[in-house]
Order: C-alpha cells, then sequence, then structure tokens
C-alpha cells in the first residue's frame, strides 16, 4: 500500500485481450508477481470478448494467431471462430494462474505521473492504484466508431455496432441496414441474410475479397499435434514463412500485386455475374491498399434477392428512411454499423497525463508516434502494446505482440540493473529518428501508394498505423532495449524544510554508464 492508502503496485496492465494477457504471462515468467490487470468489463478476451456477432472468426490461421508459449494442438478448424478464440484466452489465463492478477470492472479514468514520486497515479472505477510501469494494452480495436450521420439520433428503429452486437433483438423477417464493407461486415451479411426479411448494404468503399482456405482440422491432425509436438510447430513455422515472404509485394513492390488483383478478380466472378454489380464491387485502388478480406460467402451473400447493394454511401436518415449519397432511399427496421474503430485517436490517449502536464492525446495531436512502437517521449515507465506503427497487413499480430512482449520484459530487466526507484523516459531525439525512418520506409508501401483512404491513415494522411517490414525485422528491433535512447530519471533529492521540492533528477545512459 502506498503512505496514502492506494495500493501500490510495480506493473499495472490495462486490458486483457491477447495483448494484457500475454504481458501478464510474461511477467509471472519473469518472476514478477507484483502486478495487476486492471479491465473495464467483467471477463477476459478485449476484442474477442467485444466481437460476438453472427459469423465473427479470425481471418488468420489458428495456429499462427495463438502465443508461441501456450499453443494449442486442438484447433478446430484452419480459421477458428470467436467462440474457440475467447474460450483459448480463458484457458491462458486459467493456466498461468492470471486470476489472482485480474481486476474486473475497473475502468481506467486516468493516469497521472507524479515526478516527485517516479511513479503512476492511477483512478478507475475500483478504486486507486499507482504502480511504477504501466503497460497499456487496449489495442487499436477497443473502441467502436460510429459515424456522424444527420437523424441517426432520431432513428426509430434499433442500432448497435457490430462490436456491441445486441443479442436479444431479433432480426428475423427485420429490414436491416448494414452500413460499411469490412472485415466484419462480410461476415456479418452472411450470416444473417438468410433470416432477415431485407437486406440493404451500404458500401463507401468496396473491398478487395480473397477466397478463404477454411476447413475442419481433421482428428488425425490434432492426435498429431498433441503426440507429436514438433508437427504442431513445423505448421506453424510454414504458416509465419509463407506470409513472411509475401511482405516485400506490400512493403517493397506493390506493382507485383497484379497477379493478387487477377486472382481477386476471378474469385469476384465466379459468383457475380451480373456485369454491373462486378463493376460496382470492383476497387478502384492496388489490392492490399486496404486490408485484404478472406471470404467463400461475401459474393454469393450479394446476389440473393433479399439483398440490395448500394454503392454510394449513407449520407442521412430521416425516420426509418435511410438516404444514400445518390439520393436512393431504403427503409430499414435496424441498422447495423460495421464502421470500425478508433485506431489513429486512441481514446485511451486522453486519459494519460505526462510529465510535461500533457495528455498523450495533446501529444500527439500531429499522429501518434512512439519508440519502437512502445515508448513515447514525456510518459515515464510508460509502454504501449500494439502501439504506432506495430500493425500488420498480412500476418498475425500475435507476433508482434510477442516482439513488444519482449521489449518489455528488458525494460523491466534495465530498471533493476539501474537501482531501485528509477524511471526512463524515451529521448525526443530517439523517437525523432525512429519514427522518420519508419516514415521513410512507408513512403513505398502500398498502404502509401495504393491510391486508397484507409484506417491505416491518420487523419493528417500519416500512416501511423502498420509497420513496413516483416514480423522478424521487429522482433530484431525490439529484442532489447538500447538505454542510450532513454533518459534515466532518479528520485528529487530532498528539500531543505519550507523549501520548494526540485524536480526529478534527469540523466542521459551515456551519463550514467559514465558514473558506474
Amino acid at each position: 500500500m502506498a503512505d496514502d492508502g492506494r495500493r501500490h503496485v510495480r506493473v499495472a496492465v490495462i486490458g486483457s485481450g491477447f495483448g494484457g494477457l500475454g504481458a501478464a504471462v510474461r511477467l509471472r515468467r519473469a518472476g514478477i508477481t507484483d502486478f495487476v490487470v486492471l479491465e473495464r468489463a467483467d471477463s477476459v478476451g478485449g476484442t474477442w470478448r467485444d466481437n460476438s456477432y453472427p459469423g465473427c472468426a479470425c481471418d488468420v490461421p489458428s495456429h499462427l494467431y495463438s502465443f508461441s508459449f501456450a499453443p494449442n494442438p486442438q484447433w478446430p478448424r484452419n480459421f477458428s471462430g470467436q467462440p474457440h478464440i475467447r474460450a483459448y484466452l480463458e484457458r491462458v489465463t486459467d493456466t498461468f494462474g492470471l486470476r489472482p492478477h485480474l481486476r474486473f470492472n475497473a475502468e481506467v479514468r486516468q493516469l497521472r505521473w507524479n515526478g516527485t514520486e517516479l511513479w503512476w497515479e492511477i483512478d478507475t472505477a475500483q478504486g486507486a492504484y499507482t504502480a511504477d510501469v504501466v503497460v497499456s494494452a487496449t489495442g487499436p480495436l477497443s473502441d467502436p466508431q460510429i459515424p456522424d450521420i444527420p437523424g441517426l439520433a432520431d432513428f426509430p428503429g434499433k442500432v448497435f455496432h457490430s462490436a456491441r452486437w445486441d443479442h436479444d433483438y431479433d432480426l428475423r423477417g427485420k429490414r436491416v441496414a448494414m452500413v460499411g464493407t469490412g472485415a466484419s461486415a462480410i461476415q456479418i451479411v452472411p450470416a444473417i441474410q438468410p433470416r432477415v426479411g431485407r437486406l440493404t448494404v451500404f458500401q463507401r468503399t468496396p473491398p478487395w475479397v480473397m477466397p478463404r482456405a477454411d476447413r475442419p482440422i481433421s482428428g488425425v491432425e490434432r492426435w498429431l499435434h498433441t503426440r507429436v509436438p514438433a508437427t504442431r510447430q513445423l505448421r506453424r513455422q510454414l504458416l509465419w514463412s509463407i506470409r513472411e515472404l509475401q511482405v516485400s509485394a506490400f512493403t517493397k513492390r506493390p506493382g507485383e500485386l497484379g497477379l493478387v488483383e487477377r486472382l481477386a478478380k476471378s474469385h469476384m466472378h465466379k459468383a457475380i455475374k451480373d456485369p454491373a454489380l462486378r463493376a460496382r464491387l470492383t476497387p478502384d485502388y492496388r489490392i492490399g491498399c486496404k486490408r485484404i478480406l478472406l471470404s467463400n460467402t461475401w459474393y454469393p451473400a450479394l446476389v440473393e434477392p433479399n439483398v440490395d447493394v448500394v454503392t454510394s454511401g449513407l449520407r442521412e436518415i430521416r425516420g426509418n428512411v435511410l438516404v444514400a449519397s445518390d439520393g436512393s432511399e431504403a427503409e430499414a427496421d435496424a441498422i447495423v454499423f460495421g464502421t470500425g474503430f478508433h485506431v489513429t485517436d486512441l481514446p485511451i490517449a486522453e486519459r494519460v497525463i505526462g510529465a510535461r502536464g500533457t495528455s498523450l492525446a495533446e501529444e500527439w495531436k500531429d499522429g501518434m508516434e512512439a519508440l519502437r512502437g512502445s515508448s513515447a517521449a514525456g510518459f515515464p515507465n510508460f509502454l504501449t502494446i500494439i502501439g504506432p506503427n506495430t500493425g500488420l497487413g498480412n500476418s498475425s499480430m500475435i507476433l508482434m505482440i510477442e516482439s513488444q512482449l519482449n521489449y518489455l520484459v528488458d525494460y523491466l530487466r534495465q530498471l533493476d540493473v539501474l537501482g531501485d526507484r528509477i524511471a526512463l523516459d524515451a529521448r525526443q531525439s530517439a523517437v525523432d529518428a525512429w519514427t522518420r525512418t519508419v516514415q521513410r520506409r512507408m513512403a513505398r508501401t502500398v498502404w502509401n501508394t495504393g491510391g486508397c483512404d484507409s484506417w491505416y491513415l491518420d487523419a493528417n494522411g500519416r500512416n501511423t498505423t502498420a509497420w513496413p517490414g516483416t514480423t522478424a525485422e521487429f522482433r530484431r528491433e525490439t529484442r532489447q532495449v538500447d538505454l542510450a535512447e532513454y533518459e534515466v530519471i532518479r528520485p528529487p533529492r530532498s528539500a531543505p524544510d519550507g523549501a520548494p521540492a526540485p524536480a526529478a533528477a534527469r540523466t542521459t545512459a551515456q551519463t550514467e554508464e559514465v558514473a558506474a
């Protein structure tokens, strides 16, 4: 306990999705047990708890979309559904003894750096904490984004976002509007189409859709993966290697993606026979610029007689009438928004007050940036999992998360080496140098040159989301902390009675080494 009655821990982790649970496991394996995981909901799972819409599944193969330290030989399909992934995260929680560290219904309302005590003061819905180190694992897909559409507040029917699905609302026979044609929508539409009365899909930009090579994993395969772990490891290695080989086309030679576009068009042509509809569903940007989607049921669902595709976007709502940008109208009893999340304007950033007295959102007003995707200047001992420029366009985010967990563990080791009550603050020059390198490499990627406006880009048009390289490269870059990129902060010396307290002492890592 802190002197003022607050609960003090060495590490506070925010969020209990893949990032937060992964951090908890790595902390325990490193011998650190003085930590809590603060979760705003009442169970673990993060994205895979919140997204439970019909048809919800992963578009990364199961054996790659799991922790290397917690393999699951019993995945039922190549691409697992939401219930199986959520169950996997519950098993990880139990297997690694994480439940005593979990604090549910403990939404973080504010974090403030205390430069005198060199700790974070954390205000949560379950009371106050202080922590030497904070690990933010809230993730970019945690806060739904609903567009500000005129008339939405007066819509008399049901409205919900795909990540907040209302399972008590019966869609049978209803006139349903699906707004958006992204990763969630292409799973929802085929799942609900057979039971709704009328389904109107509002498309602003068509996605590139490839076949989904999904199938049940046989009992023989599962037996082998259980009894002969090497087979499971080989499967994961092959899945990883294939995706690593694909990266250069996305990051260095987007012109090579023409063949993939032809495959996607062929996939569409098999289901969409109407040339006019095909034209409306064909993207005008390079494949890969937006996330490539996988589905065998999306196009067949769109040609069903109870489905209409509106390709001009939703402009306004008048009562229960939805008006598209081209003036066409459709009546609806329910609206489902598949319009994504706050990715480049993370809501948690508004609640984090750093050493300069400014919020992380204010510091990031011109775009998110953090050293090696983890450390923002002016926010000592604050690390982000799935931070700026750590996203992927073609592989498993779990690989990136594990790399950042390596960085976290080495960060804590460095603090131990430096001594008690020490903080590390990323030097602005190091953050700037890292950002310049990332953005220079980003300039030639398909995400920047492909001719689309994607959620990878922030309000200024800068790609602050994706990583412009392979997962192996990122692993090398985050293998260990380079102390030269940080300032070392020590507690302020005691002031004479009546004198103002001095500021904490800051030195560069090089100075620390010389002094040692």
